[in-house]
């Protein structure tokens, strides 16, 4: 399925068969595509990059497709890949955290640094915590494929 080029964001490379890879949405998802390109809200004289998930309901294009900035994905990814080295281990801490201790890694950039932790403010954090771990766990094939796929990607980039 192509996507839209007459919109707002202005597709530069597209994945439009995102559908066949959408983990374990495959061929039964409303995510039909990928695309980086030139921002929606681009201002005359400022150009910004995004990435754009692509969402079809079927009949039509959907408003509920999400554009980001590219450095978001790549946040997103670092804070996916901490928190899954995270839950490797976590089954060794009773409760799969320590509720004074929520903290479990950090994400430090452009000389800052910004925590990950353990939401205990969410009043169903036990049985939310073990059901994202099941999931995890459930989908750690799907994701290691991509992990490794992100590494090559990385060491052809030169970065590791």
């Amino acid at each position: 399925m192509k996507i839209p080029t007459a919109l707002k964001h202005k597709p530069v490379v597209c994945a439009e068969e995102y559908a066949r890879i959408d983990g374990k949405y495959a061929d039964h998802t409303d995510a039909k595509g990928l695309s980086l390109g030139l921002a929606q809200w681009n201002d005359r004289g400022n150009v910004d990059i995004s990435a754009k998930i692509w969402r079809h309901s079927g009949e039509k294009w959907s408003r509920q497709s999400e554009e980001m900035p590219m450095h978001r994905v790549l946040d997103l990814a670092i804070m996916i890949c901490k928190t899954y080295a995270y839950f490797k281990e976590a089954y060794r801490i009773p409760g799969l955290y320590k509720p004074d201790q929520p903290e479990i890694d950090a994400i430090e950039l452009q000389g800052a640094k910004t925590p990950l932790t353990i939401c205990a403010d969410n009043p169903m954090i036990e049985g939310d915590i073990q059901l994202f771990a099941q999931a995890l766990r459930d989908e750690g094939e799907r994701l290691g494929e991509r992990f490794k796929a992100l590494a090559a990607a990385l060491k052809e980039s030169g970065y590791y």
